[in-house]
């Protein structure tokens, strides 16, 4: 194996690193609810102290292949889409979902700031499928590049919560506005997790995450189709199954009792008309 390369990551963009291993640490697992062979690879041609992020969590995988998920039934509906990956990080994504793709023949933009897209060049294959622009995803050039008349998949993964509120919401708005027939993916904190991250929240004595300013509740989620033109459709989708009949047992009493709603994983899918 060649050497390691050194990372340097700060900020928000340090969570692709945290998210990254998280990844990799579920699909070493024997009993691993992730195959990510790729988020393994890369890992290990990183050098860096992932140590410091403290203990990973399961639900970062589950996400990871809730949109998986999402972005499949897409495809199958819209195979010469593009799937666009804002704040893409170090996500491993593409490779996941090309490999249960038969005969792929979607595009795959990934958009990213250019320290991450510095990384990804280096450490990660190319693909004729995969463009690439570097620059935020709040410039709204890299909408340029995608073929609305084909379909259009945004997935936000782990970004919106890092936006302000006016931020988000306004990129939300232009994907409808610009992508009819399109869907978007994002996640954001339930809100009363939220209250408590606003300032950031440690998940180490070596580690805080950055503040989230922006969340919505599910009902505020489901009222976007009242509130902003171009949505025709929202759906609040649940996390899949993860491993351990209690963290099972949590997570599915958490979508069956509205009561729970403030404390539980919002995962939100737009259809735009």
């Amino acid at each position: 194996m060649s050497q390691a390369q050194k990372v340097t990551l700060t900020g928000v963009s340090e969570t692709a690193l945290l998210t990254l291993n998280a990844r990799a640490t579920e699909a070493r697992r024997s009993d691993g609810i992730i195959d990510d062979p790729m988020a393994i690879e890369l890992v290990d041609s990183i050098d860096f102290d992932f140590a410091k992020f403290g203990p990973t969590r399961q639900d970062i995988a589950l996400r990871a292949l809730a949109f998986d998920e999402q972005t499949r039934q897409y495809l199958s509906q819209h195979p010469s889409g593009t799937v666009v990956a804002l704040a893409e990080g170090l996500q491993t994504s593409f490779w996941r979902v090309s490999a249960s793709v038969p005969d792929p023949g979607f595009r795959w933009l990934t958009v990213d700031l250019p320290p991450i897209v510095d990384i990804r060049t280096r450490l990660l294959p190319s693909s004729p499928q995969i463009s690439v622009c570097a620059q935020s995803a709040l410039d709204y050039s890299w909408m340029d590049q995608v073929d609305p008349d084909k379909g259009a998949f945004i997935s936000a993964e782990g970004l919106l919560m890092y936006l302000q509120p006016e931020q988000s919401l306004g990129l939300i708005a232009e994907c409808a506005r610009r992508f009819p027939g399109g869907r978007m993916l994002f996640d954001v904190p339930p809100p009363l997790l939220a209250m408590l991250m606003r300032r950031g929240i440690r998940t180490s004595l070596r580690y805080k995450v950055p503040p989230m300013p922006f969340n919505l509740s599910v009902n505020e989620a489901a009222d976007l189709v009242n509130t902003m033109p171009g949505i025709r459709a929202v759906r609040d989708l649940q996390f899949p199954p993860g491993r351990g009949w209690l963290f099972n047992s949590v997570l599915a009493s958490a979508y069956r009792l509205p009561f729970l709603a403030p404390v539980r994983p919002s995962l939100t899918l737009l259809e735009f008309g």
